[in-house]
């Protein structure tokens, strides 16, 4: 038997983050010794493996949870892991060669042709499967439509979450090498984020920039996904936008 301490140990995953998931009824301890210390045997471990098998998919941990209720032996349901893993994996390296190609482009002074320069990355299909958590939460918060993916739309859709995950990465390393939210290289990246929503139709002040932030703070949804990303990333967000809107009304 092992305890929470030693399991944590083990597989690499936090003390906290195992005491969820026996909180949510997802990883139970086999027993608790005579002192009321979890314990944990090796189905318990098997279990966790399973379930560490389904994070490295990015399943939501409910969706975890029914899935593991209705698996039947431990064979074939790694077996079924194995598939979604190798998908995810020959997806990733049809990414690393687009990757691999820009860098070539840039070396050789080429400009990459455009329908090379978003292959593998998602589908109409994939992109709306990725937003359905956050349909349901605008839904459920703000009343509001889900937002759909048309097949017309995947190449502007994949061009604008590009150049918005090299935004907030960018942000993140200033926080992180400690540049000053009202720094001019940080108005510089705002200024280009700005640049390349209104280029795609999105029609994006400094004061809307500011006001978005702003709510970001306020709404848990977005609040925990920047601040999973970067602790203080959405507090330093609002402020650089705060501080970009006063040079730029």
């Amino acid at each position: 038997m092992y305890t929470v301490k030693e399991v944590s140990e083990m597989s690499k995953i936090t003390i906290k983050t195992l005491h969820h998931y026996h909180k949510i009824g997802l990883l139970l301890p086999s027993k608790r010794s005579e002192a009321g210390y979890r314990l944990y045997g090796t189905k318990e471990l098997e279990r966790l493996q399973e379930i560490l098998f389904y994070r490295e998919l990015d399943i939501p941990l409910d969706q975890i949870k029914d899935m593991m209720e209705h698996h039947s032996d431990r064979l074939s349901f790694l077996a079924q892991q194995e598939k979604l893993i190798l998908h995810r994996k020959d997806r990733l390296d049809t990414i690393v060669q687009t990757l691999r190609k820009s860098i070539e482009c840039i070396k050789d002074g080429e400009t990459m042709d455009n329908k090379e320069m978003f292959i593998g990355f998602a589908n109409e299909e994939e992109w709306n499967k990725a937003l359905i958590e956050q349909n349901e939460y605008l839904k459920t918060s703000y009343g509001m439509d889900s937002l759909e993916v048309a097949p017309e739309e995947v190449q502007n859709i994949n061009e604008q979450a590009v150049e918005a995950m090299t935004f907030m990465n960018k942000m993140a390393n200033s926080l992180r090498d400690g540049i000053k939210h009202n720094d001019e290289e940080i108005a510089s990246l705002i200024r280009y984020h700005l640049a390349s929503l209104n280029k795609h139709g999105h029609n994006t002040s400094a004061k809307d920039f500011a006001a978005q932030t702003r709510f970001f703070l306020n709404d848990d949804f977005h609040l925990n996904m920047l601040e999973s990303q970067q602790t203080g990333l959405a507090y330093y967000l609002a402020a650089a936008a705060a501080s970009f809107e006063t040079t730029n009304p």
